[in-house]
């Protein structure tokens, strides 16, 4: 839940004494250290997020569909230090180990983001579709592997599939149409504002700095520590300043994050 609500600055102090209390048991293991190396990427830590990912793998051997689980971590790992095609083969072959609907579908997504990345458009656009077919049919249904994995997260890996693939109108309009959907709501704080950042940073590339600006706002009014603490985030508020005046609104919040001086 603190991870869901982006409460990092909790985490971090919390996680040193989780990952000695969980120690013992496997599962709550393996998902302690997906919740370090999810942090860890967030906070633009990858090799760290790497080794957490590893850990949590090696932790879960003997359990194909917790080894699954702990994969999607991997995969989230690879991916931001780069190494698409790796992360593609990784999130494809643990695919066939894992038996949990959402958890298919969240390493079909991440491959997809995977191919993507690496400008594969035809497996990109293949291996989301894939991932959408099991999110609807797991619509309603458990998710015991806090994959958070729906139509809409679905939705939301189209539009940053997109920009990566150099689709930058598409990626705003995918991104339009996933917070009008009926499953906007149901994605977790910390997914949202995720998503909004992506967002921002596509109204970017498009020359749109004030609607950037007022994306990353809305991030910071659903979980702050996404707009606040990720450097990605800070990166780009911090773009949107430079490219000309700010609205108040959005050089207030420049300024909370320290990106700015008080007159």
């Amino acid at each position: 839940m603190s991870y869901q609500h982006a409460r990092y600055p909790h985490l971090l102090d919390a996680l040193p004494g989780l990952l000695d209390a969980t120690h013992g048991t496997r599962s709550l293991l393996v998902s302690t250290y997906r919740i370090t190396a999810a942090v860890l990427v967030k906070l633009d830590h990858p090799d760290l997020a790497w080794l957490a990912a590893d850990r949590a793998v090696t932790t879960a051997a003997g359990g194909p569909t917790l080894t699954a689980t702990a994969t999607i971590a991997v995969t989230q790992a690879l991916r931001a230090l780069g190494h698409h095609h790796l992360a593609l083969s990784t999130a494809l072959t643990a695919t066939d180990t894992a038996d949990d609907p959402a958890v298919r579908a969240t390493l079909y997504l991440q491959a997809g983001l995977a191919a993507a990345g690496s400008g594969d458009r035809r497996n990109a656009h293949d291996l989301l579709d894939h991932a959408a077919v099991l999110a609807d049919k797991h619509i309603g249904g458990s998710d015991p592997h806090h994959t958070g994995c729906g139509r809409a997260a679905v939705q939301s890996a189209r539009a940053l599939a997109a920009h990566h693939l150099g689709d930058t109108t598409e990626a705003i309009h995918r991104h339009e149409h996933t917070i009008r959907s009926d499953g906007w709501r149901r994605l977790p704080p910390e997914h949202r504002a995720a998503h909004l950042i992506d967002a921002a940073r596509a109204y970017l590339d498009t020359g749109d700095p004030t609607e950037a600006g007022q994306t990353l706002l809305h991030a910071d009014r659903i979980a702050p520590a996404e707009v606040r603490s990720r450097p990605v985030a800070r990166t780009l508020l911090a773009q949107v300043i430079q490219r000309g005046p700010a609205a108040a609104d959005v050089a207030r919040l420049a300024t909370i994050v320290g990106l700015t001086r008080q007159p």
